[in-house]
């Protein structure tokens, strides 16, 4: 009996057969060891603790694979576009692997469904899915090396859920294209934090946008760049109304 036929035997007979079977579904293969993906998906609300006092989740995968996927995703775009600046690489790769994409990748594949979190009190874990996202590579780089990580991410997640052709055309980076504008059009522009809203894991910021002393957007989000990049892409929106 070859390996080919083994291993499915042995995930079907395995305790952890619905873990075994979603990361198939997900990524064409059967993990090795299983202990490094049952670990990428524990949110740190819900540590192990160990004997000695110490608390095992997911952070120590997620540190490892958000390397792993940014040097990936830099050395790919490095090979794709030969003629483009550090400044234009930089830019695409932060639009590939920011927190917001990679919470949304998280749910897009179907991977926030097999975190395993605290969510008892209503607690909001803003990253978490893509903190699990990058626990996931961590895990498949300890389990599978290098080269088979590599090529997971880009066939897996770069092919088939990035245009690279329009998130080149597409600049969603609202922050840059307005201050952009005002070194253009000699106008000063200034991101002011107002208010935190909230506490915890719910805490939110509230950031204006003030051109030429004047408030022309207010932007809210759970972090400080996010809320900035609503409020400049509020703030863009009534330059063009305005014609300012």
């Amino acid at each position: 009996m070859t390996f080919d036929v083994i291993k499915p035997i042995r995930v079907f007979l395995s305790e952890d057969k619905q873990l075994f079977v979603a990361l198939k579904n997900i990524f064409g293969y059967y993990p090795g060891n299983i202990f490094l993906y049952k670990l990428a998906f524990r949110h740190k609300s819900q540590a192990i603790e160990l004997n000695n006092g110490s608390r095992v989740s997911n952070e120590r995968l997620e540190y490892l694979g958000d390397a792993i996927l940014s040097a990936v995703v830099a050395d790919h775009l490095f090979k794709m576009f030969p003629y483009k600046d550090e400044g234009f690489l930089t830019e695409m790769r932060s639009r590939i692997v920011s927190r917001v994409q990679l919470n949304k990748l998280s749910q897009k594949m179907g991977i926030d469904t097999l975190i395993t979190a605290n969510t008892e009190n209503n607690n909001v874990y803003r990253s978490m899915k893509g903190d699990a996202f990058e626990a996931l590579i961590g895990a498949i780089y300890l389990d599978k090396g290098y080269n088979f990580t590599r090529q997971i991410i880009i066939e897996k997640i770069i092919k088939q859920h990035f245009d690279l052709q329009d998130l080149e055309n597409n600049n969603t980076n609202y922050k840059s294209r307005i201050i952009e504008w005002s070194q253009r059009e000699k106008r000063s522009v200034e991101f002011v934090i107002l208010n935190e809203v909230g506490h915890g894991y719910n805490k939110q910021y509230v950031v204006d946008v003030l051109v030429d002393k004047i408030s022309l957007g207010k932007g809210r989000d759970y972090s400080i760049k996010g809320a900035e990049q609503d409020a400049a892409m509020k703030a863009l929106l009534q330059l063009e109304t305005e014609k300012l």
